[in-house]
């Protein structure tokens, strides 16, 4: 299966920015192709199911022809390993689809984050993970302003 990684500097603590990844909710605020979020009642700890919908094809050019591709596809995301401030692994499930982000404070005010992602050929393009990490970016940026 190919991999898929980027990684990025961010102007905020780490903490700062566990605290925005932590957050369900937020995932569909910087994932492309993903809509919306239902956590269930673990919200972001190993074995909770988050259910998923997906956007349109037309404004996510990152996915292939599978399940997010669809416009309001809905699919699951099994988290598989958190270890707070420091790490998050999720499956998507009908995608199968893997991913990994990794936090690594940089001082006092800056975080380095790094997004792995294993995606079959047809699931994922190759500037998805830089995609996700500048969305993230974006978002953690306007926090840290506010």
């Amino acid at each position: 299966m190919p991999r898929f990684a980027a990684d990025r500097i961010l102007l905020s603590p780490v903490g700062d920015v566990w605290t925005f990844l932590a957050e369900p909710y937020h995932l569909s605020d910087w994932w492309p192709g993903i809509s919306g979020i239902e956590p269930d009642r673990r919200g972001l700890a190993p074995g909770a199911r988050w259910q998923i919908r997906g956007t349109e094809m037309s404004a996510q050019p990152m996915f292939g022809p599978g399940l997010l591709r669809r416009p309001g596809a809905a699919g699951m995301l099994l988290v598989t390993d958190v270890v707070p401030g420091r790490r998050i692994a999720f499956h998507l499930v009908n995608e199968h689809v893997e991913a990994e982000i990794e936090l690594e404070p940089r001082g006092e005010d800056r975080t380095r984050v790094g997004l792995v992602v294993d995606a079959p050929w047809w699931a994922m393009r190759r500037s998805f993970p830089h995609r996700a990490l500048a969305r993230l970016y974006e978002l953690v940026q306007t926090a840290a302003g506010a």
